[in-house]
């Protein structure tokens, strides 16, 4: 058995660029960034950054294009997948991050940028992100109830 999964959560280092290929379908490449914190062996207390890059086909690129923005936080599913190619007679590799989904988290500087609001998008709700990430960047918020729930009221 093989599996090529990859889930990160970070923030953008660049704003998303959404190009068209050929056959009409829309891609969108960006840079994320990951950090880790950690002690190292003195007790000191160490910071590293991870960068990534990521690239989106169809429907999901054109709302990452339109949403994310430079440093936006996000969650990225996706696969790793590493290109080569030919320049100036050496060869050069790419390792990329194939996002198959992605959770819009909160925006830099957005009112509520707690992360308990945030909107997602993914493949399989694309069509709603569009209304969700609207409703997120009105700062709309859900009137719930005051009054409470009888658990008797409950019919099963």
């Amino acid at each position: 058995m093989y599996l090529n999964k990859t889930f990160i959560i970070g923030n953008l280092t660049r704003d998303p660029e959404i190009k068209a290929l050929p056959s009409g379908a829309k891609v969108c490449s960006f840079g994320m960034a990951t950090n880790r914190v950690y002690k190292d062996k003195n007790g000191q207390r160490q910071d590293t950054t991870e960068f990534h890059n990521i690239v989106v086909f169809g429907r999901i690129a054109e709302l990452a294009a339109q949403y994310l923005k430079k440093g936006s936080q996000a969650l990225v599913e996706g696969r790793l997948q590493t290109r080569s190619w030919e320049a100036d007679g050496q060869k050069k590799y790419r390792t990329e991050i194939l996002a198959e989904s992605i959770q819009f988290g909160s925006r830099p500087g957005a009112a509520g940028s707690s992360g308990a609001g945030a909107k997602g998008a993914t493949g399989e709700v694309a069509a709603n992100a569009e209304v969700a990430s609207a409703e997120a960047a009105s700062g709309d918020k859900i009137d719930y109830p005051s009054e409470e729930i009888n658990p008797d009221d409950i019919p099963f």
